[in-house]
C-alpha cells in the first residue's frame, strides 16, 4: 500500500495520512493484527518528518484504530469495527466539500442507470476493494520456455510502477495463487487467453500490454545495404522468432540474419564474428559488451551495436497504471 500526500490540499498531511490509513484498515489491506509500516518507512515513502508520522500513530491509538506494542510496533487491533473506522474518519474532516464536476456526472450515471443509493454504495465499494487487490503488485508470466519475455516485461514496468513486480512461470502460476491471489497477471497478447482461465480461478485479472513499435531500430535495419549482417541478441526466443519474421518481411533476403539468445555462449561468438550490426535487448547488452571484451582478439573487426531499451510502448504502460488504479 502506497500513501500519497497531496501539498496543494487544503487537508493537512497528517489528516491525510490519518484517513489513507483508515481507508487501508477498513478495506482490508492491513487486515486486524496486520504491523504497520514503521515511521521510517512512512517517511521514505511520503516525504512527511517522522515526527508528524508518530503524532498520526498516536491519534489512531487514541482514537482505537491501532494499538502500539512496545519494542515491536504499531498493529491494526483485533476486535476493530467498521463503524468505528468511519467515526474516526468523520472526525478528521469536520468540513464537507461539495462533489466536482466529475464526481457529479458519476453520481448522475448512477441516477439515470436508476440505482438506489445502497446500489450506488455496493458498486463503489466492490471497485475500490477490486482496484485494491489488483494494484498489490504485478505478476508477471509467459511459459517457462520463454521466460525471458517475462522478465523483459519486468524490466520495463519496474522502475515505472510503484508496486512489486514478481515473475512466475505460467506453469508454477496456480501454485502461486493459491498462497495469494491480490495482483494483476501481466503478459503478452500470444499468452492471454490460457492465462485468463488462470486468473479467473483466483477471481482476479489478467491483462495484455502490448510491445513497443521499435521503429527506431527498424529505422536503421532498413537503411542498411544489401549484404550486411545482422544478429539479434535477446533473452527471449519469442523476440528472436519475431524479430526474424518482421525482419525478413521488410528486408527479404537482402540481409542476412543470425540470432542468438544471450546465455548461448557458443552462438553468440559465432554471431560476433560475423555481424556487422547487432541488435539486443536491454538485459543483453552487457552481456554482448563482455563478450566482445573478452574474444576482442578473434574478431576481424567489432560489429555495431543497436540496443532497443525499451520494450513496452509507454502507451501500454500508462493505460496498465490506470487498469490497477496506480498512479505515480
Amino acid at each position: 500500500m502506497r500513501f500519497h500526500i497531496q501539498q496543494e490540499s487544503d487537508i493537512t498531511a497528517s489528516t491525510q495520512l490519518y484517513n489513507q490509513i483508515c481507508f487501508a484498515i477498513a478495506s482490508r489491506h492491513y487486515p486486524p493484527g496486520h504491523r504497520l509500516p514503521s515511521t521510517r518507512q512512512l517517511a521514505m515513502q511520503t516525504g512527511l518528518h517522522r515526527n508528524t508520522i508518530s503524532k498520526v500513530y498516536r491519534q489512531l491509538e487514541i482514537d482505537g484504530v491501532v494499538e502500539a506494542m512496545a519494542g515491536s510496533g504499531i498493529y491494526v487491533r483485533d476486535n476493530l469495527t467498521n463503524r468505528e473506522l468511519k467515526r474516526s474518519v468523520y472526525s478528521k474532516n469536520k468540513i464537507i466539500k461539495p462533489p466536482n464536476q466529475e464526481a457529479k456526472k458519476s453520481i448522475d450515471n448512477f441516477i439515470n442507470l436508476g440505482c438506489t443509493l445502497q446500489e450506488t454504495r455496493e458498486i463503489l465499494t466492490n471497485e475500490i476493494d477490486w482496484r485494491i487487490k489488483c494494484g498489490a503488485k504485478i505478476i508477471v508470466s509467459t511459459p517457462r520456455e520463454d521466460i525471458g519475455a517475462s522478465m523483459l516485461i519486468a524490466e520495463d514496468l519496474s522502475p515505472k510502477i510503484n508496486v512489486p513486480v514478481e515473475v512466475v512461470p505460467m506453469e508454477e502460476l496456480d501454485k502461486v495463487l493459491i498462497n495469494s491471489n491480490n495482483g494483476t497477471i501481466v503478459t503478452s497478447r500470444y499468452f492471454l487467453q490460457p492465462l485468463e482461465k488462470v486468473a479467473k480461478r483466483h477471481g482476479i485479472r489478467a491483462i495484455a500490454v502490448d510491445l513497443s513499435d521499435f521503429q527506431k531500430e527498424l529505422k536503421i535495419l532498413k537503411e542498411l545495404n544489401a549484404g550486411n549482417c545482422v544478429g539479434i541478441v535477446s533473452i527471449s526466443p519469442g523476440l528472436l522468432r519475431a524479430a526474424e519474421v518482421i525482419i525478413h518481411s521488410m528486408r527479404g533476403s537482402e540481409l542476412i540474419l543470425m540470432t542468438a539468445i544471450s546465455d548461448n555462449n557458443s552462438r553468440l561468438l559465432s554471431l560476433l564474428k560475423t555481424s556487422n550490426y547487432i541488435v539486443c535487448d536491454g538485459p543483453s547488452l552487457s552481456v554482448v559488451e563482455n563478450a566482445l571484451l573478452k574474444n576482442r582478439s578473434q574478431l576481424m573487426r567489432l560489429p555495431q551495436i543497436i540496443c532497443a531499451k525499451n520494450y513496452l510502448s509507454i502507451e501500454t504502460i500508462n493505460q496498465l497504471k490506470k487498469e490497477i488504479g496506480v498512479i505515480n
